[in-house]
């Protein structure tokens, strides 16, 4: 068997296998790229171009506003001396494919010509059908964003939703508080946009300042009851490995909010322990109404985060998902090595599943690994085959080709060894990338079916 040949036969076939993106960042009222920043500036190319020198290494302004031309075009101007060093990488054969097959743009990007390109991907912006046919030309019927970026429901037959607002089990770069003030932040509060990775930053002062065990469990309970359920199906949130998640008692954490001035290490890890504990035992209560989905191994740098998880994290994983068997887990994991043990917690948890390739495992080596193993260790219906963590259909785009591709090369290899036959694979293609979407996430193929 020729394993080129097969893998080509299963890219073909691949193709017509419908996909659910189970998390985006996607807005509702504007699908596509608003210029060529949205897709040469995408924050994992940003990344790339920070490694190779470019002086800029953070995002630019982020959601609820966005860049200016001004500010875009500045941007844009500084990466240029950067882009032959990055075209090694996986970021830049995502922006070639965009460009190639979406933009018919064949040139290499210089100072003459970047403005040409930047027009023609804003000339696009605006028109909802042509991003609904960019994510039609990958078979994407369907992806999940954020509630906040609903706007007036423009987008809602292609999209669905969910809720990323208080992160009360991450950490922040230079902070010891982060769960207190991000659980302030959304008290008395209906859903917005969380708090963004600051890096350090000056935050906003929150509406209600949280001093005692009662204020905690009142923000919850705030929090908890504002999710608008029927319109979201899942969490969008994280878990720090830098956390000790021990459980702390009222007295300890009543103490901890009286030292939040000098807070440290020790603070930070009652505060997000215990909140999040509270927060969880809460929202179990509505657990067959939401999915608990939640990123794991990406750690604060002062622009991004790097991939970082230790052994004790896995463990304590294990133990906050066995106590809460009510509610649904669904982990994004951005460290490679933590997938094997992290297949096993879904081979003894029933409520823990795992779902696609998530930033520093969205690289075709570490997708292929991860795919291979969890085919091999976790049954289809307990893991989701794609998300694109996509700001716009463009990403969407480039990220369904990339993880499409290496799918076909595992599943061939998985053939040849007689392990699966041809249509034993497109079946279990099928599975991960439409059917479990469904029963794992609540996501629908149509908005008819979705639930208001």
């Amino acid at each position: 068997m020729n394993l080129t040949n097969t893998a080509a036969e299963l890219e073909a076939a691949l193709a017509e296998v419908p996909v659910l993106d189970v998390h985006t960042h996607l807005c509702g009222a504007r699908l596509a790229a608003r210029g060529l920043h949205d897709i040469l500036l995408y924050h994992m190319v940003v990344s790339d171009l920070y490694a190779a020198g470019c002086p800029s290494g953070a995002r630019l302004t982020q959601f609820p506003n966005w860049p200016t031309r001004e500010e875009a075009h500045r941007r844009l101007q500084e990466a240029l001396p950067y882009l032959r060093h990055i075209q090694n990488t996986s970021g830049w054969w995502g922006v070639r494919l965009i460009l190639r097959d979406l933009y018919q743009w064949h040139e290499p990007i210089t100072p003459d010509n970047w403005q040409r390109l930047d027009d023609a991907v804003r000339e696009c912006a605006d028109d909802g059908a042509w991003a609904r046919s960019i994510l039609k030309r990958v078979n994407i019927q369907r992806t999940c964003a954020e509630y906040c970026r609903r706007g007036q429901g423009e987008g809602d037959d292609v999209l669905q939703y969910s809720l990323e607002w208080g992160m009360f089990m991450r950490s922040q770069w230079g902070e010891f508080d982060t769960a207190v003030y991000d659980l302030e932040h959304t008290w008395g509060r209906p859903p917005e946009a969380p708090v963004a990775i600051l890096g350090g930053g000056i935050r906003p002062a929150p509406d209600r300042t949280i001093k005692t065990l009662d204020d905690v469990h009142a923000a919850i309970r705030h929090y908890v009851d504002s999710i608008p359920y029927a319109q979201v199906v899942s969490t969008a949130t994280g878990l720090s490995t830098d956390i000790d998640y021990r459980l702390p008692s009222d007295r300890e954490m009543a103490d901890a909010l009286k030292r939040r001035a000098q807070a440290g290490p020790a603070e930070r890890d009652i505060y997000a322990a215990y909140i999040g504990e509270a927060f969880l035992a809460a929202l179990e209560k509505r657990g067959d109404e939401i999915l608990f989905q939640f990123s794991l191994g990406a750690e604060p740098l002062p622009f991004e985060t790097a991939s970082r998880i230790s052994q004790t994290t896995l463990a304590q994983l294990a133990e906050i998902v066995g106590r809460h068997p009510k509610l649904r887990f669904q982990c994004f994991v951005s460290s490679r090595h933590a997938n094997q043990t992290l297949c096993t917690l879904c081979r003894e948890l029933p409520n823990f599943s795992l779902a696609g390739f998530w930033w520093h495992n969205f690289f075709p080596g570490a997708i292929r690994q991860v795919m291979t193993e969890r085919l091999d260790m976790v049954p289809v219906n307990k893991q989701v085959g794609f998300f694109s963590d996509a700001y716009s259909a463009e990403w969407c785009y480039a990220k369904a080709i990339i993880v499409r591709k290496q799918m076909a090369v595992v599943l061939a290899e998985k053939i040849a060894q007689g392990q699966y036959t041809f249509d034993e694979a497109r079946n279990v293609a099928r599975e991960i990338l439409f059917e479990t979407p469904q029963s794992l996430c609540g996501m629908t193929p149509t908005p008819d079916k979705f639930k208001r």
